[in-house]
């Protein structure tokens, strides 16, 4: 029984990291967002940057969980476990990406030329090929130096990473970034991201890049530690204290160390891993005080839903928009998609531009729950 408390907490979190990526994610307009829904535009953190974090956080702490049966060995099996899932998130991530430019190709002039260009200009690399490959190099490197030495292991790789970015002098958003060059390198622009500098300029810069995926896999791994440190004990009040004290270390060591290594979520700088590791462990021992020991669990019904299934959810939102946008029509004689309809005829009128942007988010999340929860009842659990 105490076991599935603990677990409860962690389902929780990872509920509200997906909810909080459908929202901001989703918007009725990109171009009415309430300034904490958005990335910082380089250094800098929001709330919107916390989301992912905390995502690879908690898919740390549920590797620790997950390989606990097989006793941290790096057999046979563990490892096709670990390609398995890569293969797996990967196969999702390009199928939404051909189903996206699928519903697109319906209104082109020549859809079987439009479907050509996808492949060429498909985006290799984002949200879901991050976390297959932090997902594998995280648990082959777990299953190499087992838990106790995961800190250490995070510690290293956040170390080689300052190294690069400070010997490469790769601290702003240009060409001669070290990111953007070896992503140039390998991936190839057509392949890439591309962001905007403060000149205004368009960069090939991928936030889920190569090297960049490095101290996200450190991240990962912080995770695993957080887990160890959780799943070592039965004592709820050690779990908080725990967590607590990790999670202050590691914040405020995230903090002393931007004065060199600037906050950044697009660099996955170590600052940023660090800042955003040590608040998830404390909002983690926040969510275990707040349920298991004073018993508040009304409230967490809702984000437990989202976390049962928290990819498949989050690849079902994905889909949900894309089929939206694909729905065109002529209303008033002003064209819509099924998507902007929703915003401007009735979320704007009602919430104004950017209160209509967010209800527009907030409905999708509504909708997922809405699938999540019978699925959470009924016991029905989607891996991905």
């Amino acid at each position: 029984m105490q076991q599935n408390q603990r677990l409860l907490a962690l389902d929780v979190l990872r509920g509200i990291t997906i909810a909080g990526m459908i929202t901001v994610n989703n918007p009725g307009s990109w171009s009415h967002i309430y300034s904490p829904l958005r990335h910082a535009a380089w250094n800098g953190c929001t709330p919107t940057d916390l989301v992912f974090p905390f995502f690879v956080f908690v898919m740390g702490v549920a590797m620790y969980i997950s390989y606990r049966k097989y006793d941290y060995q790096l057999t046979a099996q563990t490892f096709g476990k670990l390609c398995y899932r890569l293969i797996m998130i990967l196969l999702v991530a390009y199928g939404l990406s051909l189903i996206s430019r699928l519903l697109r190709g319906i209104y082109a002039d020549d859809f079987v030329e439009y479907m050509k260009g996808w492949l060429p200009n498909m985006r290799i690399l984002g949200v879901f090929p991050r976390l297959g490959l932090v997902s594998f190099f995280g648990g082959l490197l777990l299953l190499t130096f087992k838990p106790n030495r995961a800190p250490w292991v995070a510690a290293v790789l956040a170390v080689a990473y300052c190294v690069l970015i400070a010997v490469t002098n790769s601290f702003e958003l240009n060409s001669e970034n070290i990111l953007s060059r070896v992503d140039l390198a390998v991936l190839g622009d057509n392949h890439m991201y591309h962001m905007t500098n403060a000149e205004g300029e368009r960069i090939a810069f991928d936030p889920e890049g190569i090297l960049s995926t490095i101290p996200c896999i450190a991240h990962a791994l912080l995770g695993v530690y957080a887990g160890k440190l959780i799943m070592s004990t039965s004592d709820l009040w050690q779990k908080v204290n725990r967590l607590f004290i990790m999670g202050s270390i590691i914040l405020l060591s995230g903090f002393l160390l931007d004065y060199a290594f600037p906050i950044n979520k697009a660099m996955w700088s170590a600052s940023y891993m660090l800042v955003t590791c040590g608040l998830a462990s404390l909002i983690l021992a926040l969510l275990i005080w707040i349920i298991d020991i004073c018993g508040k669990k009304r409230w967490s019904m809702f984000f437990e839903s989202f976390g049962a299934n928290p990819l498949f959810i989050y690849c079902l939102s994905a889909l949900f928009v894309y089929i939206f946008g694909a729905i065109r029509f002529t209303y008033n004689e002003v064209q819509y998609n099924a998507w902007s309809f929703w915003y401007k005829e009735c979320m704007q009128p009602l919430f104004g531009d950017k209160g209509g942007s967010l209800a527009c988010a907030l409905s999708l999340v509504i909708i997922m729950w809405c699938i999540a929860h019978p699925l959470y009842r009924k016991h029905i659990y989607i891996k991905i």
